[in-house]
């Protein structure tokens, strides 16, 4: 099948789609509950397993849960193919749920973790499972990876990422659409910091002066910290750990931070603002330890490409597909970083992902179904 017109009878029925993404929105798969990403890499293997893909479940490392490849071999090409990248970890903690319900409104499909990125990937399945209905021919395999930790930084998984992705031809990412209902051609760098603060501990009932409280520091950090945002290197404060008991001066505290940037010098600006903080009283340190990084993912000629292709699919199909670079880091930085040809953001519209109001628009499930089975169909 040539003709990319064809692609628009493709059967997608949005009510089934729906049923199956209930599945995936209610297994809630927080990134620090290893227990329950697994519960979500059990039905994922299982629908997979469906497509005819060899499975395979991957244990998890670093206390993270465990993750899933499976393969389509079918046409075998000898090497290269299409890597499609999930991951089934969310946001959000574990009764979730209670908050955010699936609920359906105004054309909209409330959940937590149903646009980022449960939605994405469900879709793909659906787009493999209509070209299979359908007797279309692939002209590459396909991979299908589905990690445990990308919402933490993908600390255990990116070299499994990189390594899966220097074998193969393209890499396609169903994170969500941006606003605009573009995709993702090229990402900023992201940046993760431990900071802690260290104070002197004393009876805060008995002796509260005595002491110097590390609790105080961060706050005075933290503010700090939040002024050194500019529009191309951003910074956030949003995890704080401190302190044991409330009768007692805290003496240390932790916090996590991230930091966002589009060009390298002013990534290298900012680490270098942090590095420079100092304690704002007498008797506290102040340390910055650098995590996990998303690296600059700059758009080559053959991601442009790719979206070019991805354009003409769209087009075919009636609607348009910008292409933009973003914030918000996925394992596309690591693909594109690396000059694999890669295309990000090919998942549902929607809005609010990381929030109680994240939703997708369910006329777009069928709309991004169709233009991905487009891409696994025609790529080669």
């Amino acid at each position: 099948m040539t003709d990319l017109a064809h692609f628009r009878t493709l059967p997608f029925d949005t009510d089934k789609i729906l049923a199956r993404l209930r599945r995936w929105v209610e297994c809630e798969s927080p990134s620090y509950e290893a227990a329950a990403v697994g519960r979500m890499a059990d039905i994922a293997a299982g629908e997979i397993a469906a497509l005819g893909a060899d499975v395979t479940r991957i244990p998890g490392r670093q206390g993270y849960g465990d993750c899933v490849r499976a393969r389509l071999a079918e046409p075998d090409t000898g090497e290269g193919g299409i890597l499609f990248i999930g991951h089934l970890d969310t946001v959000h903690p574990l009764g979730t749920l209670e908050e955010l319900p699936w609920r359906q409104s105004e054309g909209r499909c409330f959940g937590p973790g149903i646009l980022d990125m449960k939605g994405g990937i469900v879709i793909a399945l659906e787009a493999l499972a209509a070209l299979k209905q359908a007797d279309i021919e692939r002209r590459l395999p396909v991979t299908i990876l589905l990690n445990s930790d990308e919402e933490v930084g993908s600390p255990s998984t990116r070299e499994w990422v990189e390594a899966e992705a220097a074998r193969h031809r393209y890499v396609l990412i169903a994170e969500p659409a941006r606003r605009s209902g573009a995709v993702v051609v090229g990402r900023h760098a992201v940046s993760r910091f431990k900071l802690v603060t260290r104070g002197r501990p004393s009876h805060a009932g008995l002796r509260l002066n005595e002491g110097r409280s590390a609790i105080q520091e961060m706050a005075h950090q933290i503010i700090a910290i939040d002024r050194l945002s500019q529009p191309d290197c951003t910074f956030s404060t949003g995890v704080v750990h401190g302190g044991k008991w409330v009768n007692c001066v805290a003496r240390e505290c932790e916090a996590e931070l991230l930091s966002v940037s589009t060009s390298e010098t002013a990534q290298a600006r900012g680490l270098k603002t942090l590095r420079d903080l100092r304690p704002s009283a007498p008797g506290t340190e102040v340390e910055i330890t650098p995590g996990a990084v998303r690296p600059f993912w700059h758009a080559s000629a053959g991601d442009r490409a790719l979206h070019e292709t991805a354009a003409r699919i769209a087009a075919a199909l009636g609607f348009a597909l910008p292409g933009e670079s973003s914030g918000g880091g996925s394992d596309g930085n690591f693909t594109g970083a690396l000059g694999v040809p890669t295309l990000d953001a090919l998942g549902p519209r929607g809005d609010f992902p990381h929030t109680l109001e994240e939703h997708i628009v369910i006329d777009s499930l069928a709309e991004r179904a169709r233009l991905l089975a487009g891409l696994f169909a025609t790529l080669r």
